[in-house]
């Protein structure tokens, strides 16, 4: 019976996410369940094996057609192992054998990376990198994470730490960020970095404007609304916005002259703002970005939203088999 089928799980850390698609990456099923982080995340290999096992009969697909399984996942992957470690948001306080544990529940062969690294895959494989072996992946959410493609495969670096573009410095001296370094990336342009830029420019605007209002009168203030105010015109909220812009053009810059990608994909919640932050993007970009590559990488919007993650672990499990 020939092998055909992949299966690709995006782990997170209020729902785990499945999908079957055929070798060539067409969703064929796809299905969800909640993440049980209980008694210290030991519930999670194990309801992820009786979802697959339960679909796979559900589906009445032999086993024997399953070329393998990948998974993105929430921590730093140690490669050679198969272990997970460092996910705090699953309540995995000590390393994992995720690997070995999935493969003597499934029967299937197993590949795991970080669960950002899985999205950059995906997105290079089926979203917005249209299979071009390099391109870089920026996914601005709660924090800031990345992923970098080269030769059609993910770049890990010396101890796996390759990809951490919100920790590229941006403002030397500037906001201190969680990992203790001062300017980062993530801490102007990630959901929360925009949403503090918004009130430290509030507190020192002086005109008028409907976020510097909101401030005062201490509103709940969201990326989201910072920039619906600054495509209505608000001119507080437009300079954030154009600041957000101008760290993320400096950035995508600096990573496109280093790395030559044919495109760097720009994905997460923020980036749901659309060709209103992606044009001001793009203008920083080609202000900074050397003119040899300013002519060929192109600066793009991610395609695949939410599938992304488990498109990219379906990539992880065919790649393992090649």
């Amino acid at each position: 019976m020939a092998k055909d089928k992949l299966i690709g799980i995006d782990l997170g850390g209020t729902t785990i996410k499945f999908a079957i698609m055929t070798a060539t990456g067409d969703i064929q099923q796809k299905w969800s369940i909640k993440t049980n982080i209980m008694d210290e995340g030991s519930h999670i290999v194990p309801d992820i094996i009786t979802s697959i096992n339960y679909h796979l009969d559900l589906y009445q697909l032999d086993k024997e057609r399953i070329i393998g399984v990948g998974m993105g996942t929430p921590g730093t992957v140690d490669e050679k192992t198969g272990t997970v470690q460092g996910a705090f948001n699953l309540n995995w306080k000590e390393p994992q054998h995720v690997k070995a544990d999935l493969e003597a529940g499934l029967g299937f062969n197993v590949a795991i990376d970080n669960d950002a690294n899985a999205a950059a895959l995906g997105e290079q494989w089926r979203g917005a990198g249209n299979n071009q072996p390099e391109v870089v992946f920026v996914t601005l959410g709660t924090g800031v994470g990345g992923g970098i493609v080269n030769y059609g495969k993910l770049v890990h670096g010396a101890k796996g730490a390759a990809g951490e573009i919100g920790h590229m410095i941006v403002e030397p001296g500037g906001y201190l960020c969680t990992c203790g370094n001062y300017g980062c990336l993530e801490q102007y342009t990630s959901a929360t970095g925009i949403v503090r830029l918004a009130h430290d420019y509030a507190d020192a605007y002086a005109g008028d404007s409907k976020l510097k209002s909101m401030v005062a009168n201490g509103d709940e203030i969201t990326s989201k609304i910072v920039f619906d105010l600054a495509q209505t015109g608000d001119y507080l909220a437009n300079e954030v916005v154009d600041k957000v812009s101008f760290y993320l053009g400096l950035a995508t810059a600096n990573i496109a002259n280093i790395l030559n990608p044919s495109a760097i994909v720009i994905g997460g919640g923020v980036s749901a703002a659309g060709d209103f932050l992606l044009n001001k993007v793009k203008k920083n970009f080609q202000d900074f970005a050397f003119k040899m590559t300013r002519d060929v990488t192109e600066v793009k919007l991610a395609e695949l939203g939410n599938d992304a993650g488990a498109y990219g672990a379906a990539s992880l499990a065919l790649q393992a088999q090649i």
